[in-house]
Formats: C-alpha cells, structure tokens, sequence
C-alpha cells in the first residue's frame, strides 16, 4: 500500500504556492483573502507541493485549485467530497483539501458532505459560507436567513437555514471549526489546527459576497461591534455566554459533543474557533488495514478471476441477432 505522509526538510515559500494563473473573482470578494490566507498557510505544513491536492466542486470558491501551485481538480457539482475520499484511501502519503461553498456543499452535495465526515476520512474540508449562491447570480443557498429577498425568492425565503457546524457535529465529525475571511491570523491558526487532526476536519469560513450579499458579517468585523459579537474560543480558557453568566472552560476534547453542538447553535455571540477535535478511528487508514489483512490471508487477488467467477453470467444472446 502507499505510503504515510512524510514531511520534507526545507519548508517552501507562500510564493511557491501561486500559480501563475491570473485570479478571477469579483473585486472586493472575500475568496482573495482566504487565497492569500492558505498560500500563506501551506508552508507551515511542510509537505511537498506535489503530495499536496485542492479538490473543489461548483461554485465561486471552487476555482480555488488553478490559483494553487499544487495538484488540484475541479470536479463536479457537490462531489469534492466523494472523489477526496477515493483520493485518500487510495493515496495516504497526501495532503487532501476540499473546496467547496455553502451552496456546493450543503445542496446537491449534502450527501456526499455527511457521509465524508461520519466516515471520518483523513481529508480537510474548507466550506466557504457566504449565505447566498454568487456564481448563479444571487439565489437563496441552504444558509440563507429565513425571509431572505433574493432573485429566487422575491417575497422571501421560507426555507429554516442550515447551520453547517451543527450539521457536522450531528454526522459525528472528529473536527468542527469555524473562523472568517478578514482575519487572517485566527484563519490561518485554525487552518493549522484542521492540517493536525487526523480524520475529517470540516473548517466553516464565514466569507463575504460584496456583489450579491454584501455586509453579511459586518457585525462580526466592524471593530465597533466584533468584540461583542464574537466569541473567541481557546482550548483550556474560559468564556461566558454572556458577561454575568457561568464562566465555562473550553474543551475541544470533550468525547461528548452536547456542548459543541450547544456553541453551534448560538449566534448572539458567535462562536469562531475550533468547536471539537477528537480522536476517531481514520476511515481511510483501516480501509488499508482490511486490504493488507485481505492480502496477507489470501495473496494478491485476481480480477479475471473475480469477473469469470461463480457470481457471474453470460446474457444469452436474442434470437437471430448476429454475433
């Protein structure tokens, strides 16, 4: 089987990872400085750029790979996280990223989402949330706000949103996490920790739409605001709820998700910061086990065994048809 990841010993430059593509989103749209963000992030990983892979889907986010200097597939519409899994398990000396929007992600790729995560495969999932579909010019996507005044729904939305990180914590994700796209120290701090875990580590990025949902997050940034508006959570500190109440120490390690799920929940404040990070089982790794063991008992397989086997027919040709 292939082999773990390993590490290198000269730690690249951000500027070895931009490609020499020219970036192409809106001006003023949050994805700049997400890009910037992990370009700046990848070196700290220490890994080759040719046992990195960017896996994205549809969307704006999932242009993502061309502006990498690493491997990187644009796939299909909601899947990133099915052809990551086929990734990792075939291929556990790389570091697999997805790419993908709230749109991507929690509509047509819902499935595939959930199942990447209560598998707990060794791959990061980075979902960027801008509460609207941009590439498709202003729908209502599956974050939206209830009574939402979109293209799509002129007299509001009448769709509950999704909130993805508890979603997550109800599929049993490992790691749940959540940060923005303006900050980039506390981005790059839990996109650091994300990289560490080992299983599925699902990164929310709260990412603002300047054409199409502009001002989203503004409470959360505006520096009149933020401090109140924000909670910052710190394994091992304390933090209130609110500032009279119950001083509660943060625990990411906590095998009982209640009150991670609790934290997703809130939005006055909100939480940002790593929610959860336990230790699981890593899906793709006793995947391997299984194969090896497979192997160890019974010796290499044969395929043309397999297709010519006991389990198989031949479909009788119709009557007069030629062969």
């Amino acid at each position: 089987m292939a082999t773990e990841l390993k590490l290198i010993e000269k730690t690249p430059t951000a500027k070895d990872f931009k490609s020499d593509q020219e970036v192409r989103w809106c001006p003023g749209c949050g994805d700049y400085a997400i890009l910037a963000a992990v370009q700046g992030f990848l070196p700290e990983l220490g890994v080759k750029r040719e046992n990195i892979v960017f896996v994205s889907g549809i969307g704006c986010s999932s242009r993502f790979p061309y502006y990498l200097n690493t491997y990187g597939m644009h796939s299909i519409h909601g899947r990133a996280p099915a052809i990551a899994t086929g990734l990792a398990a075939a291929r556990p000396d790389l570091s697999v990223w997805v790419i993908t929007g709230d749109g991507d992600a929690l509509s047509i790729g819902g499935n595939h989402l959930i199942h990447a995560l209560r598998r707990n495969v060794n791959l990061k999932i980075l979902l960027f949330n801008n509460r609207i579909y941009g590439l498709t010019k202003g729908q209502y996507s599956p974050t939206s706000e209830a009574g939402k005044i979109t293209k799509s729904t002129p007299m509001g939305s009448l769709d509950e949103p999704f909130r993805p990180l508890s979603l997550a914590l109800g599929a049993e994700a490992s790691f749940v996490a959540r940060t923005i796209d303006s900050d980039r120290q506390h981005l790059q701090s839990v996109l650091g920790a994300a990289a560490r875990h080992q299983g599925t580590a699902l990164v929310e990025i709260y990412q603002n739409c300047n054409i199409f949902n502009d001002g989203a997050f503004d409470v959360l940034k505006d520096p009149a605001t933020r401090d109140t508006a924000l909670l910052r959570l710190e394994h091992g500190e304390p933090y209130r709820l609110t500032p009279d109440g119950e001083e509660i120490v943060h625990n990411v390690a906590d095998p009982d998700p209640t009150r991670a799920f609790a934290l997703s929940r809130l939005s006055e404040p909100t939480p940002i910061g790593v929610l959860r990070d336990v230790e699981r089982p890593v899906y793709d790794r006793r995947l391997n086990e299984q194969l090896d063991e497979a192997v160890r008992r019974h010796g290499e397989g044969d395929l043309t065994a397999l297709l010519g086997g006991e389990d198989s027919w031949t479909v009788p040709r119709p009557a007069g048809e030629p062969e």
